[in-house]
């Protein structure tokens, strides 16, 4: 892996983890650690969403910005789930070790207990004006 890549994101994930003490009317990170998971996640789901649009109308640019915004959002959710890099660039040896780095995991291959369990994200409620 780019090891200027994992330098990069190692050094967001300590940046968000100082967040945490921070004010939120200041810092916009701290702010969104605060706001709880179900933000974070929804927040990450639109920066995902962004991109895809970015990319199919062929949007060069924005996809590199986009992505830049959705890499910030995964590394706020992963402070929130206490999940360090390094055990995501541990997983990732693994697939390369087992499967070649650009190949995904079969999912039947993917150890898990059921189905995951479906969560309710924040939603947008419009407020009738009288």
């Amino acid at each position: 892996m780019n090891t200027a890549m994992t330098d990069s994101l190692d050094r967001l994930y300590d940046q968000v983890i100082a967040a945490k003490g921070a004010d939120p009317a200041v810092s916009r990170t701290a702010k969104l650690l605060r706001a709880g998971r179900p933000k974070m996640a929804k927040k990450l789901a639109e920066e995902a969403i962004e991109v895809v649009i970015d990319a199919m109308t062929g949007e060069r640019d924005a996809v590199i910005r986009e992505s830049a915004d959705l890499l910030y959002n995964l590394v706020v959710l992963w402070v929130s789930a206490d999940v360090n890099p390094q055990e995501v660039w541990d997983e990732m040896s693994r697939r390369e070790r087992l499967f070649g780095l650009a190949e995904k995991v079969p999912k039947k291959l993917v150890e898990t207990n059921g189905r995951r369990k479906v969560v309710l994200l924040e939603s947008r409620r419009s407020r009738k004006r009288r």
